[in-house]
């Protein structure tokens, strides 16, 4: 049955589902159209991100790290463990339960805030009496509803590979390296990305031997060139990560035995034999069978929706948001944006400020930051001072011996202005916030300096790195 609503979210991952909830708590009429399935088919919220994504990667990576914990550091805590297994059943279903409850939890807040769930596959399908036509169409009859406004949150899908076919057993994407029924002897990836390094790090502590084949020369090209030295050197020399730069991908193969990667190396070919391969290189807009071209909604030569800085497209009450539309693919970035096209809606005037949303890679330790790096910084022509500082010294890591990592902070050279912050810990995605406050309030290094942290902690380690900006650093 047709209704009308004031705005349709099509998508319901991070960033369709917080914009409908803060459009419902504006006063507004909301409906979500949501298509994803479950593996036993039943229908769930939360896209990408909840089901095959953010929520149950880092579900195994807990597993994994525990699991790695009773293994290798439990004696150094004078602690004696004979004859550790773990049951990779009950780890998915760990994974599976606590995936379950986020999802469930959204559909008790969209009831909450009264937000319809639409069902089905959404669709522009063009302009109706009471404003944009969404036709959802799922495993009835299609129906067609119309609002004022339109949000496209559509997210993104794994990027694949020229000739390369995934099929969850053996060449696998995101969705089904989380599924893996056994722990391969040999596990391959292709990519050495935040989704490829995450993974991979899961099943290497389970007992996989994986090597990471990665286009680029460069390991971690986004990160600060500190972070890359920093990270290389854990994952390769202590962790045990084989991973090849500069390996240019020919024929992949699968067969009986597991799959085959011809590629090539420092202009040698090589090959690599393993019984399961991720294919993790990067991601692409959710725009197919979207309805653009019918109702001249603008996508760029990627597919991505072209919007301007507050998500407006080039059509008129249709914004878009999230991973369908440029910058960082990250959920709480798709948030932010969510909670801002609503405000726009509703006639306030937010905004995002794209210079401070922090960036994390859940691997241990964690790599978490926010603001530019110091090769940015250089190329263009900003001046600058930075203050470096390491866990190894710090009392808290000590005691919980995570003493891997440091923390760098960028400032201005003339006005002091925190430019950015990097880190490299164990609670690095928890220790990245004062950062982003600190940034958010266009704050001096001086004045993280200045301010009282908890003794021990970790967080001391931010306050030395501010200190060390100005060469004051007091524990060194």
């Amino acid at each position: 049955m047709s209704q009308a609503f004031d705005v349709v979210f099509i998508g319901s991952g991070p960033a369709g589902y917080i914009g409908a909830i803060r459009a419902a708590q504006l006063g507004m009429r909301v409906a979500v159209v949501e298509e994803w399935k479950t593996p036993a088919g039943e229908a769930a919220l939360g896209g990408t991100c909840l089901n095959v994504g953010c929520i149950p990667s880092k579900a195994l990576l807990a597993s994994s790290e525990a699991y790695e914990k009773v293994l290798h550091h439990m004696a150094d805590h004078g602690i004696a463990v004979a004859g550790a297994t773990f049951d990779l059943g009950k780890m998915m279903a760990r994974k599976e339960a606590i995936v379950a409850k986020m999802t469930k939890g959204i559909e008790f807040l969209f009831k909450k805030n009264r937000i319809t769930w639409l069902k089905g596959h959404g669709r522009l399908a063009g302009k109706g009496a009471h404003g944009w036509q969404v036709e959802v169409s799922g495993a009835g009859p299609s129906e067609v509803h119309e609002a004022k406004y339109v949000v496209v949150a559509t997210g993104s899908k794994a990027r694949g590979l020229p000739g390369v076919p995934v099929d969850n057993v053996l060449v696998n994407d995101n969705i089904g390296a989380l599924a893996f029924k056994e722990v391969p002897k040999r596990l391959g990836v292709i990519g050495a990305g935040v989704i490829g390094l995450e993974l991979g790090s899961v099943w290497r502590r389970l007992g996989a031997k994986v090597t990471v084949l990665e286009a680029l020369p460069t390991f971690l090209a986004a990160a600060d060139e500190s972070v890359q030295k920093e990270a290389w050197k854990i994952f390769t020399k202590r962790q045990g990560l084989d991973i090849r730069l500069g390996a240019k991908i020919g024929k992949v193969e699968t067969g009986k035995k597991g799959v085959t990667v011809q590629y090539e190396l420092d202009g040698k070919a090589e090959t690599l034999e393993c019984d399961r391969l991720i294919v993790s290189v990067g991601r692409v807009p959710n725009t197919d069978n979207l309805g653009a071209e019918a109702v001249g909604l603008k996508l760029d030569s990627r597919g991505f929706v072209e919007v301007d800085a507050h998500c407006r497209s080039n059509l008129p009450n249709v914004f878009a948001i999230g991973d369908v539309v440029r910058g960082p693919m990250l959920a709480h970035k798709g948030e932010e944006e969510g909670v801002m096209v609503a405000e726009l809606i509703a006639g306030q005037k937010p905004h995002v400020n794209y210079d401070a949303i922090p960036w994390v890679i859940y691997t241990s330790p964690e790599i978490a930051w926010v603001g530019r790096t110091e090769q940015e910084l250089r190329a263009a022509g900003v001046p600058y001072k930075l203050g470096q500082f390491p866990f190894a010294v710090n009392g808290r890591a000590l005691g919980q011996d995570e003493t891997d990592g440091f923390v760098k902070v960028l400032a201005h050279a003339k006005t002091d202005e925190i430019l950015g912050v990097h880190i490299v810990s164990s609670q690095a995605s928890e220790l990245i916030a004062e950062a982003v406050v600190a940034m958010e309030f266009r704050a001096a290094a001086e004045d993280i300096a200045r301010i009282t942290h908890a003794h021990p902690s970790l967080s001391e380690v931010i306050r030395e790195a501010a200190l060390a900006v100005d060469k004051r650093a007091l524990n060194m």
